[in-house]
């Protein structure tokens, strides 16, 4: 069941209409912003909770419930809206072009989520590589302040609000929640730990919510169109409508905005064109950016894009980015590439993702190259299970569950080349 045109939330996805103030108002945004407000703080987040949506960033917590964490009353701190925009998980690009061509669902959505968490202040913080998509959305935060949308008076609602562009450096450990707000204070990149959670204490030690891009450009169309008709798409606990991106081995790489539990096979072959020499070709997807295990290609072919259905997998759905993969990919050095980014971008604070991210990348080395003993496939095993969970934020879980399920799912594969490289057959050695 493919989504129909009118239910989609980005109208702009491709840039093909006005991305201005002007251009969005066409096309349905900021109308009756100031009804929505009106409906008071209590409303809006039950509404949210409502229509089931969860974080589009990848953990998928229940976004109307991670708001209604945040104190009803001040005791005399400001409270905080904090728009996590630094989308670095490899293979995941769906945010930036919310940023670039639908700014204004945005800047919006924004408004609506700070009110009802009696936030003033937010702050969006957007990825060091992003230049173009900061260009646009400050000229659609430009446009709403002098068009009395946003700042004093925000749409005659009486409540005052202003939002800030914050640039990162181009760090993949500020997309972790408290990362972030340590970059933000301008100190190192480095998760806290928890708790104090982030609606008790967390930008400057005041009350704040951290969301996904995604998660807030949504939000003013669900209150539009009502949580009922956001929650009829997807499976129970996976509702509403999601922007999915595809690139690697299809024929269209593209993102595109789909109901939620579509099966993996419809949206590759719909929208991505198929794989590259077609279906019987696929080796292997990534199912949501790098961090998530890898799918063997026969179950992707049942597979349901949604949260529960990727944990019934042992994956998971993250940001539901896919990385296609043919038969012509050498699938240990795509994951031997992964743990290698992982390895570089580990903050350094846990020993064991310090310490353990490098030791993988090396074993994964020699794996590559068929120079290892089959004894170590079962000792790096082991290892990533020591990282797993044992580290304050969850870089040292990404790093260690693509080698988990490259050594789930193609163990025979990594044997054959120790044997191979052992006895001289190069038939089984990749390509260098």
């Amino acid at each position: 069941m493919m989504l129909n045109d009118q239910d989609r939330i980005f109208t702009n996805i491709y840039g093909m209409h006005d991305r201005s103030l002007a251009g969005a108002q066409k096309r349905g945004h900021w109308d009756g912003t100031k009804e929505i407000l009106g409906r008071g703080r209590d409303t809006i987040i039950d509404q949210m909770k409502a229509s089931g949506l969860r974080g589009r960033g990848g953990a998928g917590f229940p976004t109307g419930m991670k708001w209604s964490f945040m104190p009803k009353q001040s005791d005399g701190r400001p409270s905080y809206l904090v728009i996590n925009a630094d989308e670095s998980e490899p293979g995941t690009c769906k945010d930036r072009e919310i940023m670039r061509h639908d700014p204004h669902t945005l800047v919006e959505g924004a408004l609506i989520a700070s009110f009802a968490m009696g936030a003033n202040t937010c702050y969006i913080y957007l990825r060091g590589e992003y230049i173009r998509e900061r260009e646009a959305l400050q000229a659609a935060i430009d446009e709403c302040y002098d068009a009395g949308l946003v700042g004093k008076n925000a749409c005659g609602s009486g409540f005052d609000f202003d939002v800030y562009l914050h640039h990162g450096a181009g760090a993949y450990i500020c997309g972790e929640e408290t990362a972030l707000l340590e970059s933000l204070e301008g100190k190192k990149g480095m998760p806290r730990m928890k708790p104090p959670f982030p609606a008790g204490s967390g930008l400057y030690g005041c009350p704040t919510t951290v969301n996904n891009v995604e998660s807030i450009a949504v939000v003013p169309t669900i209150l539009r169109r009502g949580a009922e008709w956001f929650a009829g798409f997807g499976r129970p606990n996976n509702a509403g409508v999601k922007l999915f991106g595809m690139s690697g081995h299809v024929n269209t790489p593209c993102v595109i905005e789909e109901s939620m539990s579509i099966s993996m096979k419809e949206l590759i072959e719909k929208h991505g064109g198929g794989v590259r020499g077609g279906w019987k070709n696929l080796k292997a997807v990534i199912p949501g950016g790098a961090s998530c295990p890898v799918v063997p290609a026969h179950q992707c072919e049942d597979a349901i894009m949604d949260y529960d259905g990727m944990r019934s997998l042992q994956s998971s759905f993250g940001t539901a980015c896919l990385i296609v993969m043919d038969q012509s990919t050498d699938i240990i050095k795509a994951i031997w590439r992964l743990s290698k980014f992982f390895k570089h971008e580990s903050c350094g604070q846990c020993t064991p993702c310090r310490e353990g991210t490098g030791w993988m990348m090396r074993v994964m080395d020699r794996l590559v190259r068929g120079e290892a003993e089959v004894e170590e496939i079962d000792m790096l095993l082991s290892v990533t299970k020591q990282i797993e969970g044992h580290t304050i934020c969850a870089l040292g879980d990404a790093a260690a569950w693509p080698i988990q399920g490259l050594i789930r799912h193609y163990r025979e594969e990594i044997e054959d080349r120790i044997k191979a490289k052992r006895t001289g057959r190069t038939g089984a050695l990749a390509a260098e």
